[in-house]
């Protein structure tokens, strides 16, 4: 029994003239986004406290022409429900959007500025954080008012302090606190604030504040 090399089996089936052809490569068109939930419209509903009630009346138009026109999903206010309801649309670029649509109404409603929480929908590298000053340290009364006193300073000077050196915005809401920004600004806010809860001076958080800046700027 002879064994035939290809390339033997190759010329032969040339000079019998049996041209084989193989089946064409199939053609996939991309899915759309709307198409990867099976066509399923997807919804996310933000609730809205009664004292930004106010406040979302009036920048109503701001909070709708980013996320209706540039994100391409629907908004609505369900005045009965007190809720903001977003949809996915057919026409709807990326499914992320909806969440990231998501996220800005929330931080919105928790006392960011719309000219900050619009960074929200832009970059992917920002996060919100709330925590409250019981998780820290139990204070109550007096203690508790001066706590809240130490993290605004005089006119808001050390929030204000600590946001610029560490490219945050922070909204401090009663005993809650909640710190926009990307994850290692977050965290260094969160240890400047946490140590004035605990009792530590302004100057000293403000030179802790200026050395780890200093460091960070490097690392950039």
């Amino acid at each position: 029994m002879t064994i035939e090399s290809p390339a033997t089996m190759e010329m032969e089936m040339e000079a019998t003239g049996a041209a084989v052809s193989l089946p064409e490569k199939p053609q996939f068109q991309p899915l759309k986004p709307h198409e990867m939930s099976d066509g399923r419209v997807q919804f996310r509903k933000v609730s809205v406290p009664p004292h930004r009630y106010s406040p979302l009346k009036k920048a109503w138009i701001d909070i709708y022409t980013p996320v209706y026109e540039q994100m391409k999903v629907d908004i609505r206010m369900n005045l009965k429900a007190r809720k903001v309801e977003l949809k996915t649309r057919s026409d709807t670029p990326d499914v992320g959007n909806l969440q990231k649509c998501a996220d800005f109404v929330q931080a919105f409603m928790l006392g960011f500025d719309i000219v900050d929480t619009v960074a929200l929908l832009r970059l992917d590298e920002l996060y919100i954080e709330s925590f409250e000053i019981k998780d820290v340290k139990t204070l109550r009364g007096e203690h508790l008012s001066r706590a809240i006193g130490r993290l605004s300073g005089k006119g808001g000077k050390t929030k204000f302090a600590i946001e610029n050196a560490t490219k945050t915005r922070i909204v401090i809401a009663d005993t809650k606190i909640h710190i926009l920004g990307s994850f290692s600004s977050i965290k260094v806010a969160r240890d400047s604030l946490c140590s004035l809860i605990l009792g530590s001076p302004a100057g000293k958080v403000y030179s802790k504040l200026r050395a780890v800046s200093a460091r960070l700027a490097e690392r950039f």
